[in-house]
This record gives structure tokens, sequence and C-alpha cells, in this order.
């Protein structure tokens, strides 16, 4: 089924999830003892079943949009719409918070590709800047996501400023529903080609920020990779967020999304939030997969 996913089949299995029935009523059950707000969704590709908790509802996106962003990038270079191997300016002007790979090429610049894998591996806020800019902007992007099918998530601002969402505000969120399905039609479908959904799974794989989180639940013997989220901005709660895959030695992968809006806000990440993400992981998976 891999090469023939599609959003109609996915949503052709949303009545119910094989894997683990208990696991709506337990996931509210964790979010009730954590205090705070979790969207969750765990999707089978094999089948297109879906299941989880506030599947439907709107969350802070943070940095778990740069997953997406990395395979829109490499589907334009699929369409030939941009080479890869260009190479992008980096000014002192594009310098953001936190960018570990772009700060040092200043004046140099970086390839669309070491951009993408910057953007991904290192969440670096610059390389995301600078592609999201190659896509058409915010709007750009968000455009290409509903040529998918996807009509919920959205991109409205830059970093840093697209991590601070309070309240209702709908900017640069998305559901776990519709974050799932996007990243299984273009990592299983047909919107990516093979090399390029080989190239975003290797840059998936070596992303080191997940490992307590959706990651750290991984069974023996598959190979799992992500995009994580964090958002720390004063005046909102801490937003701990991750996007999953996991590649079982035989058969589809399953898609994992964690959204969770803690308690309050707090100087740092806690590692009790993130564990609370380990948590609804195991809810998810049978015993018989938990490592």
């Amino acid at each position: 089924m891999a090469n023939g996913l599609t959003r109609r089949t996915l949503m052709a299995g949303c009545g119910g999830f094989a894997l683990s029935g208990m696991a709506p009523a337990n996931l509210q059950a964790l979010e009730s003892i954590a205090g705070g707000r979790l969207g969750f969704a765990l999707l089978d590709t094999g089948t297109g079943k879906i299941m989880g908790h506030r599947l439907d509802e709107r969350f802070g996106l943070c940095s778990t949009f740069k997953l997406p962003l990395a395979a829109l990038v490499l589907r334009a270079a699929d369409k030939g719409e941009l080479k890869l191997d260009q190479l992008i300016p980096i000014s002192k002007a594009d310098l953001v918070p936190h960018a570990p790979d772009t700060a040092s090429k200043v004046g140099q610049g970086m390839t669309i590709k070491e951009l993408a894998r910057a953007a991904q591996v290192s969440s670096d806020n610059v390389a995301a800047n600078l592609l999201i800019k190659k896509l058409g902007g915010p709007a750009g992007v968000t455009k290409r996501l509903r040529a998918l099918g996807d009509s919920v998530t959205r991109l409205d601002r830059m970093e840093p400023e697209l991590n601070r969402v309070i309240g209702d505000d709908p900017r640069d969120t998305s559901s776990p529903r519709a974050m799932a399905e996007t990243v299984a039609l273009l990592m299983t479908g047909n919107h990516l080609s093979p090399a390029s959904q080989a190239q975003l799974k290797r840059w998936m794989i070596e992303t080191q920020t997940g490992k307590r989180r959706l990651r750290a639940v991984a069974p023996p013997g598959w190979t799992a990779g992500d995009k994580t989220g964090t958002g720390v901005t004063p005046g909102m709660r801490n937003r701990v967020n991750d996007v999953a895959i996991f590649w079982p030695p035989k058969g589809a992968p399953l898609v994992a999304v964690a959204f969770y809006e803690a308690p309050g806000h707090f100087p740092t990440t806690r590692p009790q939030d993130e564990n609370v993400l380990v948590q609804a992981m195991q809810i998810a998976l049978p015993p018989s997969l938990q490592p």
C-alpha cells in the first residue's frame, strides 16, 4: 500500500485503531493526572487507521513544522522547482536565536540541501527561515500543504515568532490527525520520490533531540526518527511536541504525533513534561510491542 497511500485512504480507516483499543480513555486519564492539554495521534500507515486524543484540536506547532518543511523542499526539488545544490547566501541580518549550523556560515552561505538538513536535524531557525522564503513565505508553505490535502496545518510567521501561540490563536498550528496524515503521505505515499523519502528518513533518524520523547518507546528491532518542537516563551504555557515515525522490521511504519501544553510556564523544559509524551506512546502501543 506504500505507494498508493492517499488522504482518502487514511480517512477511510478512521473508525478505530487495532493496536490498543483502550488507549483513548487512558490518554485522557494521563492528561488529567499530568495537567495541561495533550493532543496525540498514532497512525498505522498499513491500514490507514488512527487513534488518539484531541485528534482534531489545534495545537502550536513550534519546531515540528520543520519536518514537513524539509519534505516540501525535497518535493519541490523532485518537481524541478528548485535545485538542492543551489547556494543560498546567509547574512548577519538573517541571524535569529538558535542557529547552530548557520551562524558560522555568515558571508558564505549553504546549499538548499544543507539548509534542509540543518532545519530538520539541528532545528536551525535561520535555515528554516531561509527555506520558508524559498517556498514563498509562510503563505507559500501553507499553500503547498493544502495541495497535499491538508486543510488544517498552517504556517503564518517566521522563526522565532511562530512559537508564540496563546489561547485560541490559530496561527502556526495543526492538529494531531492532520500532522500524522500529512507526514504519512509524505513518507509512505507518492508525493516524494523514493530517493527523497530515503533522505528524509536518514535525517529523521539522525535527529537527536527526541531521545527522551516518543522515540524512547521504540520497540526492540524497530527504527525510529522524529522532529521535536519546544516552546518556553514567557507568557504562555510550555509546549513539548514530537512527531515521530517508527519503522518495524517488517510491515508498514507507524506515525505518532504528540502536542503537549504543560500546566504552566517554566524557565526550561521539565523532564516530567517530556515523560508525558513517553507515557502517551506507551499507552498507545500494545504490551507485545513495548521495549
